[in-house]
């Protein structure tokens, strides 16, 4: 079997890929790159393309860590390597960290082996440690728990890999590169973690047919004969190699002046970049560009292009925007920073060290190519007050709740179309300024790590007790395993060192934590709920839902019912931003069908159960509780049973649609779902209908006006919800 990988130099296209990737190769300290791409695009072909090319390294033979044998570690833990130790050279490794990977497979942890059988205290490497001076790569990183990725970083900025627990404490250096891809459709990183990454790019699928049968063309070929087209391409890369072998050389002596820092600095102020990392790595990455064109000064071009890299990635704020930078605004405030560079070329900086707080080199993230445990839901970087205040609309606009989105009509009569005779719709724009009260589930769960409802057995949290060894790679329990193995020593037979352990000894720690739930947003569409421009206030509402959902690491969906049925507008997804987008674009009129919408509810859930049996759900029901549709495609007859033709007709009809609807809630919260019912019922004459429904599953009661108050914001709600 051909051990062959594709080359970089033959991937069509990807041109400020390419250029990220070969940047860090030659200053890894610019702290890696995020591929953000849909599928398909050739972001792993690249990546592992890329350590084929790299130079081989020289390291300390036998060293678990790779130690330079011209400076190794003094504190290595295979060390000491005293001067004359054997070196070998070997290619650049490159690391994949999986998906489901354990934070003792990332940092190590305690060989257990040798502790239980030896006695002896020993450390067991992890994937830190053998992308110590290679690649370390994590295909869908966006996927990767937020543990992991804020040990990942941390190790990555500062270039050490700290470990102390069950016992062992050791340090040891873990300088890589590290790449992430991700596919923006399957959920973005948040914004704290983006904002560590060094720089990113976005790759995009070529729409031009001659490229698209070029890359056909070699893929075919390569496939087909891998050693033979990797010979073609092999002086092409070897250049690239030598190419970057050159950049790392010239690079200590590489000057950014400091007339480069001051245009950065006043760039990146005047688009309102927040923190200091995002100047730092673009002056990095000029830097090496600069090396990368055998260049001994950093240029106007180079800070450009290192910005159009560094900065992208570092515009979203709220956690419903869009990552992304506009070249003509990049272009004008470069072009401003230029003047205020000159004007202030007379008063430089006293030497000194101007790496800030961060200069220890920021954690990377790149972009492709062509709560707290009190459940406060608050990230590192912001409130969630703060947060709840923005979102995002289509094509990655901005969309507040206090205002609204260009791409959604302020009027009523902008966007109108019929979907039935008489019954006119149209799409109103989020409004008003709204705060989500928190809602847990009841009992202990035992789903993905989040921020929301009580876990109890899971694999995240703080260890509360110990139950029996479950095997199948769940984790043990040491000092447990130790206490039940002690009292049989002697009854084992045991004579030496060494432990006689039993499969009935063997423990693992029963965690308490936090989930993120499955939350299903039902929004009433119907005319009635269309009227006096109410849909605008309840799109404010759910939108300040969706951030709260978003940051208590929730899985989303929508559902909308209006006319005769229900749709769901979005699948079941970690993409908030999407479902924000949907949220803007949903259309509102004709008559309400809540039985069909409860019952569309009921279906999905059911099908999610199969995919992730472990997620609890969580319904929000937005309405006002009026109905005049019995069933899914059924509209209530004039003359329905039990009542009468002609001027009784409409309330029999709703009376009957209602009870319908009843029994769907109750189908629903018996299938262990947990339901709130949004009251969006306003104006001074109210029906309560949506109480009523509430009232007959034992459902909370949120009215749409309270959500506006504060009071609520503190506010906790434990409902049913059926235990994992």
């Amino acid at each position: 079997m051909s051990g062959a990988t594709f080359p970089l130099s033959a991937v069509v296209g990807h041109d400020d890929l390419r250029l990220a990737l070969m940047a860090n190769a030659v200053s890894p300290a610019i702290g890696g790159v995020l591929v953000r791409g849909e599928k398909g695009t050739a972001k792993s072909t690249a990546v592992r393309a890329l350590a084929r090319l790299l130079p081989e390294v020289e390291v300390v033979a036998g060293c678990l860590y790779s130690c330079d044998p011209a400076a190794p570690d003094p504190a290595c833990p295979s060390g000491p390597h005293p001067p004359g130790t054997p070196s070998e050279r070997r290619p650049v490794r490159l690391v994949e960290l999986p998906v489901g990977a354990s934070t003792d497979r990332l940092a190590g942890a305690l060989d257990i082996e040798r502790a239980l059988v030896d006695g002896v205290r020993a450390f067991e490497p992890g994937l830190l440690a053998a992308a110590h001076r290679g690649i370390l790569y994590v295909d869908e990183v966006n996927l990767l728990a937020d543990h992991l990725v804020d040990l990942l970083l941390d190790a990555a900025a500062l270039g050490v890999n700290y470990v102390e627990r069950d016992g062992v404490s050791v340090r040891h250096p873990a300088r890589f590169l590290l790449v992430g891809t991700m596919n923006p459709e399957e959920g973005e990183l948040r914004p704290q973690l983006l904002d560590r990454f060094g720089l990113s790019v976005d790759v995009r699928g070529t729409r031009d047919p001659s490229e698209r049968a070029q890359i056909v063309r070699r893929r075919l070929a390569f496939d087909a004969e891998p050693d033979a087209f990797a010979r073609r391409f092999a002086g092409d890369d070897a250049a690239l190699g030598e190419r970057i072998g050159r950049a790392r050389s010239l690079l200590p002596a590489v000057d950014c002046s400091d007339r480069v820092i001051r245009r950065i600095a006043g760039a990146c102020a005047k688009l309102e970049v927040d923190g200091l990392r995002a100047d730092i790595v673009t002056a990095r990455a000029a830097t090496a560009l600069a090396a990368l064109e055998e260049r001994r000064e950093v240029g106007d071009e180079d800070v450009r292009r290192a910005a159009l890299l560094a900065l992208h990635h570092r515009r979203r704020r709220g956690p419903l925007e869009q990552p992304g930078i506009d070249e003509g605004e990049l272009d004008r405030a470069l072009e401003g920073a230029g003047e205020t560079a000159a004007a202030g070329a007379e008063d430089p900086e006293p030497d000194g060290d101007d790496s800030g707080p961060d200069g220890d080199g920021p954690g990377p993230r790149g972009q492709s190519v062509g709560s707290d445990d009190d459940g406060s839901g608050s990230d590192r970087n912001g409130s969630e007050a703060g947060a709840d205040r923005s979102g995002g609309g289509p094509h990655g606009r901005t969309m507040a709740a206090g205002g609204s989105d260009r791409d959604v009509p302020e009027s009523p009569e902008q966007a109108r179309h019929t979907d039935s005779p008489g019954a006119a719709t149209r799409t109103d724009s989020p409004a008003g300024s709204f705060h989500a009260p928190l809602v847990r589930l009841e009992a202990g769960g035992a789903g993905r790590p989040g921020r929301r409802s009580s876990t109890m057995g899971g694999e995240s949290g703080r260890a509360v007790g110990e139950r029996p060894y479950a095997g199948g790679g769940s984790e043990l329990a040491l000092l447990p395993t130790l206490r039940a193995a002690a009292p049989h020593q002697r009854a084992r037979g045991r004579t030496g060192a060494g432990l006689k352990l039993a499969a009935s000894d063997l423990r693992s720690p029963l965690r308490e934590g936090r989930e993120g739930n499955l939350v299903v947003f039902a929004v009433d569409a119907s005319g009635s709920m269309a009227a006096r421009r109410r849909m605008s206030a309840v799109k404010g509402a759910v939108l300040a839902l969706l951030v709260d959902a978003y940051q208590r690491r929730d899985r989303i969906g929508l559902v909308s019912f209006r006319g005769s049925g229900a749709e769901t507008l979005l699948p079941p997804t970690s993409s908030v931003e999407v479902a924000a987008s949907r949220l803007a674009e949903l259309p509102t009129g004709g008559r309400t069908p809540l039985a069909a919408g409860l019952e569309h509810v009921r279906r999905l859930l059911a099908l999610e159960r199969v995919r992730d049996p472990d997620r609890r759900p969580l319904v929000f029901l937005v309405t006002d509780g009026r109905a005049n549709i019995a069933g899914e495609g059924a509209r209530v007859p004039a003359g329905a049973p039990g009542g009468t033709a002609g001027q009784n007709a409409p309330a029999t009809a709703g009376r009957s649609a209602r009870a319908a609807a009843g029994r769907a809630a109750q189908a629903l919260v018996a299938g262990g779902a947990g339901l709130v019912v949004v009251d969006s019922e306003e104006g001074p004459v109210r029906l309560g209908l949506a109480g009523s429904l509430a009232g007959l599953v034992g459902a909370p009661l949120l009215p749409l006006g309270e959500l506006g108050g504060e009071g609520l914001a503190a506010g906790v709600r434990e409902i049913r919800g059926r235990a994992a």
